[in-house]
Parts: C-alpha cells; sequence; structure tokens
C-alpha cells in the first residue's frame, strides 16, 4: 500500500510538472485601491495580498487552518504563543524572510486604523531567534489562529522609514511592493488592468499552480463581464450576476461555481447625523418595511438567504428566533406613533460595483422606505470612490457587506456594533454611530472566553440586544458565484472568503476539436 500511494504521489507530481506554464487573464468587479496590505480591511485588499504576499496561516475550503509562513505553533502559556516560522523564504527583492519581518508587520498592524480592532488581543510580539517569535496576548486568545490569517508579513528592511498607512493616500507602500507570494507585479494600470508574473523562487514548491502570467481586468458591469468570458476574451470572472447566472450555466465549455456563505448584507442609519434614527420605533419600522424574502427573490434570484440578524448559522452568535419580519402595517403605525405619519426625506450611498446587484438592491429598498413616506435621495458610486465616502459617514443610510474577519460573530459585533473607538478600531466599520452601554464590554469578554458554552451564550447575548435595538437592517447573507473555462480548475481554488489561491491554480491544455 505504501509503495501505491508513493507511486500516485510521484504520478501526480510528475503530471504537475509536465503542464505547460499558462496565463490566466480574470475579469473582477472591482481592484484594490492600494498596493499596502494594510491600507483597507477589503476583499479586494485580501485577495491581492495573497497573490502578492503570503499569510502566516491561511483557511481551507473546508474551513481548516494551514500553515503557510508558519510552519507550526505551540502554546507555551495561557496568553503566549510561539510560532515557528518557515526557512529559505524570499522576499521579491531578494531579502530573506526572518522572525524581524512577523515582528514589524504585527506591529504596523496594530496601528492600521482598519486592522487594529483585529489586533486589539495581541500586547506585543518578540523574536526569539531568526526562524521563531512568541506572539504575548492581554490574556487568553480563542481566535489567534483565526487573527493570524490576516498577518501577511512585509519586508522590514525594503519598507521600514517609508511605511506610513494613509487611506486613500499616495504612499510608499501603496505604490510599492515587496511581497514573498506567488506572483510579481510587472505592470499597474489603475482601472484598465494589472500584469503579474510567476515568481520563479517561490517557496511553496510543493505548489501544482502553473499560471506564470495573470491579467487582472475590472470590468464593472456585470453583463459585459459574463461577455468577456462567453467570447473567449477572458478565463475567469467574478462575480456573475444572478441574472447572468442560468445563461452561464448553458454554455458551452463553461463551468459556474456557487458556494453559500457568511457574507452579509445591510444597512447603516446613522444616529448621529439623524434624530429620527434615534427613535427605536423609527428603526423598527425600517426593519419592518424592508421585505428581504422579496428582495432576494426578485433581486438575486435566490443566490441569498434573507437576514433578520448579523450572525449566519454557522456562527456561534446565531440565535434560532430570530428572523426577517417584514410588516408594513405595523410599521406605519410605529411612524405615526413616533410623530412622523408623513415621514422625513434622507440621503442614502451605496456602492455600484462591490456586491452582487448592489445598485438594485439599494433601489429597491429605496422603494421600500417610499412605502413608509420617507423619500430617499439615493446616490450610487463605485467602490473606490463610495468607501472614501463611506468612511466620511457622508450620507445617512449605508449600505455595507461584511465578511467575519474571524469566522466569528465577534468580529461582525467588533466592527459594525461596537461604540466607536478610534484608539482601540473598534467600532470602524459602525456608520450606524450605535452605541449600547456595555455591549463593548460584552466583546471584550467573548474575544478571551475559552469556554465554548459560554463564550456562544454571550455572542448569541449580543445579537439579541443588536436585534432588539434594530441598531441595523441586515438583508442577507450573499452567495459567491464564480464562472471560468473548463480547463480552469477553479474549484480546488475558491473558497467562502473569496480568497482564490490563484498560486494553486492549474489550468490543463484546451482539447483540440
Amino acid at each position: 500500500m505504501r509503495y501505491f500511494a508513493f507511486l500516485v504521489s510521484f504520478l501526480a507530481l510528475l503530471i504537475s510538472q509536465t503542464l505547460p506554464a499558462a496565463t490566466l487573464r480574470m475579469a473582477f468587479d472591482s481592484e484594490p485601491i492600494s498596493l499596502d496590505p494594510q491600507e483597507q480591511l477589503s476583499e479586494s485588499t485580501l485577495q491581492f495580498s495573497h497573490m502578492v504576499f503570503d499569510p502566516l496561516v491561511r483557511w481551507t475550503q473546508d474551513g481548516k487552518i494551514e500553515p503557510r509562513l508558519a510552519t507550526s505553533w505551540k502554546q507555551i502559556s495561557p496568553s503566549t504563543t510561539r510560532i515557528y516560522l518557515r526557512k529559505n523564504v524570499h522576499f521579491h527583492n531578494g531579502n530573506l524572510f526572518s522572525a524581524k519581518d512577523v515582528v514589524y508587520t504585527i506591529d504596523r498592524l496594530k496601528r492600521s486604523p482598519d486592522f487594529r480592532a483585529l489586533f486589539t488581543s495581541i500586547n506585543s510580539v518578540t523574536k526569539v531567534n531568526e526562524y521563531t517569535v512568541d506572539i504575548h496576548c492581554n490574556h487568553p486568545t480563542p481566535l489567534l489562529l483565526n487573527i493570524l490569517t490576516y498577518v501577511f508579513p512585509m519586508d522590514k528592511k525594503f519598507y521600514e522609514g517609508r511605511d506610513q498607512i494613509v487611506k486613500f493616500g499616495r504612499t510608499f507602500a501603496s505604490q510599492h511592493t515587496s511581497g514573498t507570494g506567488p506572483f510579481i507585479i510587472k505592470e499597474r494600470d489603475p482601472g484598465v488592468r494589472m500584469v503579474l508574473v510567476r515568481n520563479k523562487d517561490y517557496w511553496d514548491t510543493k505548489s501544482k499552480g502553473n499560471v506564470d502570467k495573470l491579467i487582472l481586468t475590472p470590468i464593472r458591469n456585470d453583463s459585459t463581464r459574463l461577455a468577456a468570458l462567453l467570447s473567449g476574451d477572458v478565463d475567469f470572472i467574478f462575480p456573475v450576476s444572478p441574472v447572468d447566472i442560468a445563461r452561464a450555466k448553458e454554455a458551452d465549455n463553461i463551468q459556474v461555481i456557487t458556494l453559500p456563505t457568511s457574507r452579509l448584507l445591510l444597512l447603516q442609519l446613522n444616529q448621529k447625523r439623524r434624530k429620527e434614527f434615534r427613535d427605536i420605533r423609527v428603526r423598527e419600522a425600517i426593519n419592518l418595511a424592508i421585505n428581504q424574502p422579496l428582495i432576494v427573490k426578485k433581486i438575486l434570484r435566490g443566490y441569498a438567504r434573507p437576514a433578520g440578524q448579523l450572525s449566519a448559522r454557522s456562527l456561534l452568535g446565531y440565535v434560532d428566533t430570530i428572523k426577517p419580519e417584514y410588516n408594513l402595517k405595523k410599521a406605519l403605525q410605529l411612524m405615526k406613533e413616533a410623530g412622523y405619519p408623513h415621514g422625513f426625506r434622507v440621503s442614502m450611498m451605496a456602492p455600484n460595483n462591490r456586491y452582487m446587484d448592489d445598485e438594485k438592491v439599494a433601489q429597491a429598498v429605496a422603494a421600500m422606505l417610499g412605502r413608509l413616506h420617507i423619500t430617499v435621495d439615493l446616490k450610487t458610486l463605485p467602490k473606490a470612490q463610495y468607501f472614501q465616502q463611506y468612511d466620511a459617514r457622508a450620507a445617512d443610510i449605508m449600505m455595507l457587506g461584511w465578511q467575519s474577519d474571524t469566522m466569528d460573530s465577534d468580529n461582525l459585533f467588533e466592527f459594525l456594533t461596537a461604540c466607536p473607538d478610534a484608539k482601540s478600531g473598534l467600532g470602524a466599520y459602525n456608520a450606524s454611530e450605535y452605541c449600547v452601554p456595555g455591549i463593548n464590554s460584552e466583546i471584550t469578554q467573548a474575544n478571551r472566553e475559552m469556554n465554548l458554552k459560554k463564550r456562544t451564550k454571550i455572542l448569541q447575548n449580543i445579537e439579541t440586544k443588536v436585534a432588539d435595538s434594530a441598531a441595523v437592517v441586515p438583508l442577507y447573507w450573499q452567495d459567491l458565484t464564480w464562472a471560468a473555462k473548463d480547463n480552469v480548475g477553479i474549484k480546488s481554488i475558491v473558497n467562502e472568503q473569496n480568497y482564490p489561491h490563484l498560486g494553486d491554480l492549474v489550468i490543463t491544455p484546451l482539447k483540440s476539436n
């Protein structure tokens, strides 16, 4: 049996080595706003980071964590974890990766406006030797490995001294890279295309990936993006709009893959900007006036699940009794009781190329609020412009999508519902300016509770508080859908986090007719 297993493994390796190098032409809806992996906590930034950098550890398709630049780890005290690092890894400029780069990177993450809330549990990182670091937490931390999936070591020698983090700014780090990842940037024309080539000295020699050139093209329009795939202009696209999925499935030599996720789309009602939103009756009325199942059925064609809370069923904070409720009659009565029988006028902003059919969903929401006599001045923007407006809290109602960074409910709470605190980073994406006394302490408590049963109870208690206060308007948990030519092996490299491991992608030669 051992000989047979060895033979199978050897033949698989031989086949992968004989596959010719391939070019992947990929079209996507938007692009990273910056080359700095720590400037913005966004999906496109993290997708880019997995191409050009490498994480200490990463998620597998089946929800496990696997070693990358960290080879192993062990607990040496209740609050200290020792991380052993991979040797003989070089950054793209030739500098040798070592412990100093991990210490530097985590220290920088702790001062990033977007990332610092993820790293509040980490007190410090110390170098033990050239390939070992100790991570000292402020307390026992149940999600430390989950957090370390966001550590993409940066080249200290390359960046230090010119590593300022300025969101939407032109810094050295936003325009230059030195990572350890499978691809190196060769060409970048923002808004037009990015060309990456294979890192010939990539440390992961076990990877079967044979893509040696990667051409990334942003195509905002869903139908145009699919047309590019069907015509053969590109090989791989994301996302596929629900209205286009049937067409893509019917096409010859095209594969379509859909995964359900815990990615939440929600509306945030800014209580600081609008006194009306400080009245719980108004917030409840808005929640009751929005018909989530109808949005999922008519706009998303069933490729999502209606949400009445932040936590998806797969997360610990999910409360089975909290469901989306549509009741226009009750909503109108609440508006009357609150003193707004004739409604009022609000501004609303949403992206038009960030989430699946986001503009259409925003338009549907505006129409539904109109039935409450709330007049919505809706403005939609491309992702790059939208998030600048989002950070400025430039509208009364903002649309946001959130995939839990740690695949845990507490990440949703600490970013979306915690009382905003610039020092800790908590509430960094709380555009509701919502604050319930005591909720921050419960979030902190959940981040240090090692007992699973107790931790689940804390998270469900927070979820119930958020729902009872109608703080936000959950819309749905979105599915992810990709499409590619049949010879592009995307099935093994896509995942719920939507960070396709393109370095492992195998493209087989097209069969001749």
